[in-house]
C-alpha cells in the first residue's frame, strides 16, 4: 500500500513539473536597433520549436504557446546580428539588435527581394558604395569598371557624351542587343547616361541565368539592380560633395611638317594653286583641337529616419569640357526617396528622378573628308590657317576638305533631354508572414536634338545656303507588378515563396525636319530656312508576365532556389508569343557542417550549382508583320502621288531567342574573412538567335528578321579579396579578378555576316562566320615590300606571293576579344590618411589601326604619319612602308600590317585623400570632411601605336569591334574635390 502511495506521489510531482516545464506561456517585448529604433518584422522563435511571432510596427511582439519557463529565444531580422536570450521566468524580454557588417550577412538584392550573401545560390556580385565613394564619378559604367569578374565595360571612346557597353559574360547575340537589362529602384531601364552616380547606394550584377531567370526575357543579357540611397541615421544628415578637374589627352600622334609634305606632295605629283611659296603657314591642327577640358560637379543631400518615415532628398549638378574642341555635357539631378511606414501592416514609398541633360558630340570616327575631325586633325597639312580671306574656313590645298574646325567651329549642334524615372508602391501583410505589394513605375524620356551648319564660313553650308536640323524623341515606359511574398520558419526549415504578375508597356515617337536655303546666320531654326525633308512615325510594344519563385533552406547548410517566368511580347507572331524561362540553383554550406569545427580557419565554404533559360525579344516593333513603307511617290499626270512599298517580310514563326546557361561555383573565406575567394566555371548557349538575316534578291528584300543561328559562351571567373592589416591606425585591403570567357559561333544561315566597312572604302574589316568568335577582323596577310618596285606583296590563300590578292584571300587577321581582362584595387588608411589605387587591363585582344590606313596610305593629298619617311623611295630599299602611289590603295588594304596588339594596363583612378580629426570637426559642427586628390588614367602601359587601345569605331557592336578610325580616346584627368557631412 505504501509503495502504490509512494508511486502515485512521484507522478503527482512528474506531472506537475512537466505541466510546469512546458505550460502556455505569454510573453511580450520589444526589438530595436542600437540607436534605439525600433525594427518591423524582426523574427522571434522559440529554439526547438515552431512557436514563434513577428515585431509590429513599433517594434512590438506578443509570444504565445506551450513552451519552457527556461527556454532560448532567437531574435533575428535580415541584415543584423542573430541574438539569444535564454528565459529565466520573466514576461518581458526585450532584445537590441547589432547590425552585421560581416561580408557573409550582408543584404543582397536578387530581383524582387532581398536574401543574406551567405544564403545566395547564383552568380551574384555586389558593388557596394564603399567602392564609389573612393573615386569621383561621372558615369555609371566607371562604377563598374574592372570591379566584378564576368562584367566586362566597354568604353568605345572617350567623349563626355559617349555612354557604355556593359557585357555579362560575353556577348550572346549578332543583331539584338547584348547590354544587360538596368533596373532602377525597381523600375526597368536600358538609359544609363541620366543616373547620377552620387545617388547609388549599391550596385547588384545577376551574372548566370539562376539568378537573372526571375526576369525572364529581359535577362538574357543579365541584370544590373541599382539601389539608391536611403536615410541611415536618425538625426538629420546633410552632406555635400564638390570636385572640379581637367581633362586631356594621354597621347598625341607625329605627322609630316610642311616642309617634309610638300616633298611628299612632289613626289605624288602634285603642286598646289599659287605654288608652295603660298603656303607660308604652320598650324599645328592637334594643338589645335584638343584643349585642357574642364571639369565641374556638385551634389547636396538630406537624409534621415524616424521610427515611421525614411527619406533622403538630393540634387546635383555637373558640367564637365571634353578635351576635344566643342565637347561638353552638362546634367542637373533631382531625387526624392522616402517610405513611410502607415501601421504594423502597411507601408508606402516613393522614388522620383528627374534629369535635365545636355552634350555637345563631336564627329569621330570619320575621314576628313568626311567631317572627322580627329582624322581630320592628323591628315590636315600644316601649311594652311583655320581661315581664308573670304573668312570660311580653309581647305586643303588640293582637295576641299575643310580643316577640323568646321566640324568643331562651323556646325552648331546640341542634344537636350528631359527625364522623369520614378515608381510607388504599397506594401501590405495580409497575414502572419504573406505580404503582398504593388509597385508602378515610370520612365518617360523627352529627347530633342538641334544643328545648324554656317551658310557662310563652311563649303557645304555655302552650297546649300545652311542646314537646320531638329529631331524631336519622346519614350514612354510603365510597369505594374503585383506580387505575394511568404516567409516563415519551422524549426530548420526556412522557406520563401513569391508569385506575381508583371505588365509593361513602350512607346516610341520620333519627328525630324530638316531646312535650307538661309539668308543669314541670325535665326538658326528650322522655319528660318525652306523645309527640305521631314518624317514622324510611332510605335509600341508591350509585355506581360507571370513569375515565381522558391527559396528553402535547411538548417542553414543546404539552400535551393527555383524560379520560373512566363513572358509574352508584341513582338513576335501570334502563336509564339510566350516564353517559358525556368531556372534551379543549389548550394551545401560545408562550413557549417560538424566536421568542420568553430576553431577552424575556415570561415565559410559554399559550393554552388545552377540551371536556368533566359529569353530575348530586343528586335524592333511589329518585327514579324510584313510593314507598308512610305514615299514610293509616283508621278501620276503632271503631278507626284503618294504611294506605298512592301517594306518587309512577314515571318509569323517568329518566336523567343533563347540562352540555357549552366553555372557551378564555389564560395571560401578564411582566417575570420581575412582572406575570401570566389571561382565560377559557365557555358551558356544562346539559341534561336534572333537574326536579320539576308534574302536572296529574288524575294524582293535584302533582309529579314529570322530565328537562325547558335553562339556560345563559355568561361572562367576568379575574385579574391584580402585584408592585409587592420589595425586601429592602419588599415589595408586588397581585391584582384580576372575573367576568361571564349564565344564562339556554333551555327549560322547562309553566307558569312561582313561589317566594319570604314577604312577609306577599302572593303569590310570583319567577319561573322561559325566556328570563330564574334568581333574576328578580317583582311589580308600583308608579306611585306618588294624591294624593286616599292609595292605591298600580300600572301595568297595558298600561300604565296602576290602583288594583286583576290577577295578569296581575305582571311581572318585577328580577334577583338581579350583572352582575359581584370581589375585591381588595393585602399590604404593611416590615421586620417587614404590612398586607393584601382588599375584595370586586357591582355591578348587585336585591334585594327584603320587610322594608320589614312596616315600611312599615301595615296591623295591627305597629310600623313612620320612613319612615311620611312617609305620606299627607290629600288633596292630595305623597308616595310610601301611607295607612294597616287589613287593606289593596293598598297594600304585592310591586311596584318594594320593589326596591333591592343592589351594594356591602366592606372584608372589613383586617389589620395585625408579626412579632418574629429577634435577639429567638433569646432566647426561637422561630423566628416575628407578633402581628396584624384588622378584617372594617369598610366597607361600598352604596345598600341594609336591615340588609345581603349576604343572602338562601332560603339558596342556585337559583331564589330576592335576597330580605330580617329576614335576619340579616354582621356587623363585630375580632379580635387571635397566632401563634408554636417
Amino acid at each position: 500500500m505504501k509503495i502504490k502511495i509512494l508511486k502515485v506521489l512521484i507522478l503527482t510531482v512528474f506531472m506537475c513539473f512537466f505541466a510546469n516545464a512546458n505550460a502556455q506561456n505569454t510573453l511580450s517585448g520589444k526589438v530595436t536597433d542600437t540607436n534605439g529604433m525600433p525594427i518591423a518584422g524582426a523574427s522571434i522563435l522559440v529554439e526547438g520549436t515552431t512557436i514563434g511571432a513577428s515585431t509590429d510596427f513599433d517594434g512590438g511582439y506578443i509570444l504565445k504557446g506551450n513552451f519552457s519557463n527556461t527556454a532560448t529565444l532567437i531574435f533575428s531580422y535580415l541584415g543584423y546580428k542573430t541574438q539569444r536570450i535564454t528565459l529565466t521566468g520573466q514576461n518581458e524580454v526585450n532584445a537590441q539588435l547589432e547590425e552585421d557588417i560581416s561580408a557573409l550577412n550582408e543584404v543582397v538584392l536578387v530581383g524582387y527581394g532581398a536574401q543574406l550573401k551567405k544564403d545566395i545560390t547564383g552568380a551574384v556580385t555586389t558593388i557596394d558604395s564603399e567602392s564609389f565613394e573612393a573615386r569621383p564619378n561621372a558615369k555609371l559604367g566607371n562604377l563598374l569598371q574592372g570591379q566584378s569578374a564576368g562584367v566586362q565595360v566597354l568604353s568605345s571612346s572617350g567623349k563626355p557624351s559617349q555612354g557604355f557597353s556593359l557585357r555579362i559574360r560575353g556577348t550572346n547575340s549578332i543583331n539584338t542587343n547584348s547590354d544587360p537589362l538596368y533596373v532602377v529602384d525597381g523600375v526597368p531601364t536600358t538609359d544609363t547616361r541620366s543616373i547620377n552616380p552620387g545617388d547609388i547606394d549599391t550596385i547588384t550584377v545577376l551574372k548566370d541565368a539562376s539568378s537573372a531567370a526571375i526576369y525572364g526575357a529581359q535577362g538574357a543579357n543579365g541584370v544590373v539592380l541599382i539601389t539608391t540611397k536611403r536615410g541611415t541615421t536618425s538625426k538629420p544628415k546633410v552632406t555635400l560633395d564638390i570636385y572640379s578637374g581637367f581633362a586631356q589627352v594621354w597621347n598625341t600622334l607625329p605627322v609630316l611638317n610642311g616642309e617634309q609634305y610638300q616633298d611628299l606632295m612632289t613626289e605624288l605629283g602634285l603642286t598646289p594653286p599659287g605654288g608652295w611659296e603660298s603656303y607660308t603657314e604652320r598650324t599645328d591642327w592637334q594643338d589645335a583641337i584638343f584643349q585642357n577640358g574642364l571639369s565641374q560637379n556638385y551634389q547636396t543631400s538630406v537624409s534621415g529616419k524616424t521610427e515611421s518615415t525614411n527619406y533622403y532628398i538630393s540634387a546635383g549638378y555637373l558640367s564637365q569640357e571634353g578635351a576635344v574642341r566643342s565637347s561638353e555635357i552638362a546634367r542637373t539631378n533631382f531625387k526624392i526617396n522616402i517610405d513611410q511606414t502607415i501601421n504594423d501592416w502597411l507601408k508606402v514609398g516613393s522614388r522620383i528622378a528627374y534629369t535635365e541633360y545636355r552634350d555637345v558630340d563631336v564627329n569621330d570616327n570619320a575621314a576628313v573628308n568626311q567631317g572627322g575631325v580627329l582624322l581630320g586633325a592628323l591628315t590636315t597639312p600644316s601649311i594652311i590657317g583655320v581661315f581664308n580671306d573670304q573668312g570660311m574656313f580653309t581647305s586643303n590645298p588640293f582637295q576641299n576638305w575643310e580643316n577640323p574646325l568646321a566640324s568643331t567651329d562651323g556646325l552648331e549642334r546640341e542634344f537636350r533631354s528631359q527625364r522623369f524615372l520614378g515608381n510607388l508602391y504599397l506594401e501590405a501583410e495580409i497575414a502572419k508572414g504573406l505580404t503582398y505589394k504593388i509597385n508602378y513605375g515610370v520612365d518617360n524620356n523627352n529627347g530633342i536634338f538641334d544643328s545648324f551648319l554656317d551658310p557662310f564660313r563652311t563649303g557645304f553650308g555655302v552650297a546649300i545656303e545652311g542646314q537646320s536640323i531638329n529631331n524631336t524623341n519622346k519614350t514612354s515606359y510603365y510597369i505594374v507588378e503585383n506580387t505575394l511574398n511568404y516567409k516563415n520558419i519551422f524549426g530548420r526549415h526556412d522557406i520563401e515563396a513569391l508569385v506575381g504578375s508583371v505588365n509593361q508597356k513602350f512607346r516610341f515617337e520620333n519627328s525630324t525636319i530638316e531646312s535650307r536655303g538661309f539668308a543669314s546666320a541670325a535665326v538658326t531654326t528650322p522655319n528660318a530656312g525652306i523645309p527640305f525633308n521631314s518624317s514622324a512615325n510611332k510605335s509600341e510594344r508591350t509585355n506581360g508576365s507571370f513569375l515565381g519563385r522558391i527559396n528553402y533552406s535547411y538548417d542553414d547548410k543546404y539552400l535551393f532556389t527555383a524560379n520560373f517566368r512566363a513572358d509574352g511580347s508584341s513582338v513576335f507572331g501570334p502563336g509564339n508569343r510566350w516564353g517559358y524561362f525556368p531556372s534551379f540553383s543549389a548550394g551545401w554550406r560545408v562550413s557549417n557542417e560538424n566536421f568542420i569545427g568553430d576553431d577552424s580557419f575556415i570561415s565559410d565554404l559554399k559550393l554552388r550549382a545552377g540551371w536556368g533559360i533566359v529569353g530575348n525579344d530586343q528586335i524592333r516593333p511589329y518585327a514579324y508583320l510584313g510593314l507598308v513603307g512610305g514615299g514610293a511617290n509616283y508621278p501620276f499626270g503632271t503631278t507626284a502621288q503618294s504611294g506605298t512599298f512592301p517594306a518587309s517580310l512577314e515571318n509569323l514563326t517568329l518566336k523567343w531567342e533563347e540562352s540555357e546557361q549552366t553555372n557551378i561555383g564555389i564560395d571560401i573565406a578564411l582566417f575570420d574573412n581575412k582572406i575570401s575567394f570566389t571561382a565560377d566555371a559557365y557555358i551558356k548557349n544562346t539559341t534561336d538567335l534572333l537574326l536579320d538575316a539576308p534574302l536572296p534578291t529574288s524575294t524582293g528584300f535584302s533582309s529579314a528578321f529570322q530565328n537562325i543561328g547558335e553562339v556560345q559562351n563559355k568561361g572562367l571567373e576568379f575574385s579574391l579579396n584580402t585584408v592585409n592589416i587592420n589595425t586601429d591606425n592602419l588599415s589595408w585591403t586588397s581585391g584582384f579578378n580576372i575573367s576568361f570567357n571564349r564565344n564562339e559561333v556554333k551555327a549560322l544561315a547562309g553566307t558569312p555576316l561582313f561589317g566594319g566597312g570604314i577604312a577609306g572604302g577599302r572593303g569590310e574589316a570583319s567577319i561573322t562566320q561559325v566556328g570563330e568568335p564574334l568581333g574576328v577582323l578580317y583582311g589580308y596577310i600583308f608579306g611585306g615590300v618588294d624591294p624593286q618596285t616599292g609595292n605591298a606583296f600580300y600572301i595568297d590563300d595558298e600561300g604565296n606571293s602576290t602583288f594583286t590578292p583576290e577577295e578569296d584571300d581575305r582571311t581572318i587577321i585577328g580577334d577583338a576579344n581579350p583572352d582575359f581582362y581584370y581589375g585591381i584595387t588595393n585602399t590604404l588608411s593611416y590615421k586620417g590618411f587614404g590612398l586607393f589605387v584601382f588599375l584595370q587591363g586586357t591582355q591578348g585582344n587585336d585591334i585594327l589601326n584603320a587610322t594608320r590606313i589614312e596616315t600611312e596610305g599615301m595615296i591623295d593629298a591627305k597629310n600623313q604619319s612620320i612613319s612615311v619617311l620611312n617609305r620606299w623611295k627607290q629600288p633596292g630599299d630595305i623597308t616595310d612602308i610601301p611607295r607612294s602611289s597616287f589613287g593606289n590603295s593596293d598598297n594600304s588594304r585592310v591586311s596584318t600590317r594594320f593589326i596591333e596588339d591592343a592589351s594594356y594596363l591602366r592606372f584608372k583612378a589613383i586617389t589620395l585623400s585625408y579626412n579632418l580629426p574629429q577634435s577639429a570637426l567638433q569646432t566647426i559642427n561637422m561630423s566628416n570632411l575628407k578633402i581628396y586628390l584624384t588622378g584617372e588614367n594617369m598610366f597607361t602601359i600598352t604596345d598600341y601605336s594609336g591615340f588609345d587601345p581603349e576604343v572602338n569605331a562601332f560603339g558596342g557592336s556585337n559583331t564589330v569591334q576592335g576597330i580605330d578610325f580617329g576614335t576619340y580616346p579616354q582621356t587623363r584627368n585630375v580632379i580635387f574635390g571635397v566632401n563634408a557631412t554636417f
